[in-house]
């Protein structure tokens, strides 16, 4: 085979490797999504052995995803000692690929730990597109091996990060999006559950608000379903207790 023909099937590889790529992660949420960008790293990298993700939220670096408990361990000692190709990755905006974390003196200390505890010699590392919410993730990919990833690890490895941040950042709007018009439409049928009580029962709004609260509570049950009781029967659950007095009326 032509060096041409081998360059055409990575090409083709790659491409249909993308294709897969957003078939997979478009209709996740935002866990399973990173969940899958790290067993994806893992099935799909050149070289990979390990993966995890890493979630840099509110000044703490922390792994959100993994493949095993040995990429977790690996993310925990970045995050012991406080440097890693990971944690640069996301404060950098920026690739590394080590060849040989035991002679890389870029992480002396993280390299010479993982290397000795847990056998890695070789990681990619990205940051996941940008700030998703109050965190941005990152990608870690390790290996056994020295020199572990080619330029077509690396590639493929970035078109992951890629696909992966885009397909974590949609299903995390969506579920923004779906949590806030839940909560809506809650606020609407709480409101009007309080309609409801305070013509009945010539209460003011705090007042109404209190019933339904102690309705709630009383009966060990969500305020938005109590709501949704005195919505449909015009009646407040019978709850123990004292209830708001009636407002006094003008002379």
């Amino acid at each position: 085979m032509s060096v041409d023909q081998q360059a055409d099937d990575v090409v083709r590889e790659i491409a249909e490797t993308f294709a897969k790529l957003g078939s997979e992660l478009g209709s996740m949420g935002p866990t399973d999504t990173l969940d899958a960008v790290a067993r994806i790293a893992v099935e799909r990298v050149p070289g990979a052995k390990w993966a995890s993700i890493t979630s840099y939220v509110h000044g703490r670096f922390r792994t959100v995803a993994a493949t095993d408990d040995v990429a977790r361990r690996a993310d925990a000692i970045q995050y012991a000692v406080g440097s890693g190709p990971c944690i640069d990755a996301i404060i950098d905006d920026a690739l590394y690929r080590p060849r040989d974390l035991r002679h890389d003196g870029r992480w002396p200390e993280f390299g010479t730990r993982v290397s000795r505890e847990l056998g890695m010699r070789s990681m990619l590392s990205y940051r996941l597109g940008r700030e998703v919410g109050d965190g941005i993730d990152g990608l870690n990919i390790y290996s056994d091996e020295v020199g572990g990833f080619t330029e077509q690890s690396e590639l493929v490895g970035l078109m992951l990060a890629t696909h992966g941040a885009l397909a974590a950042a949609l299903s995390a709007h969506q579920e923004q999006v779906e949590n806030l018009q839940r909560a809506l439409l809650s606020n609407r049928e709480i409101g009007v559950a309080m309609g409801v009580l305070m013509t009945r029962h010539h209460v003011t709004r705090d007042q109404a608000f209190g019933l339904l609260r102690m309705a709630s509570q009383n009966s060990n049950r969500k305020l938005h379903d109590v709501a949704l009781e005195v919505t449909d029967t015009g009646a407040l659950p019978r709850i123990t207790g004292d209830r708001p007095r009636r407002a006094p009326t003008a002379e």
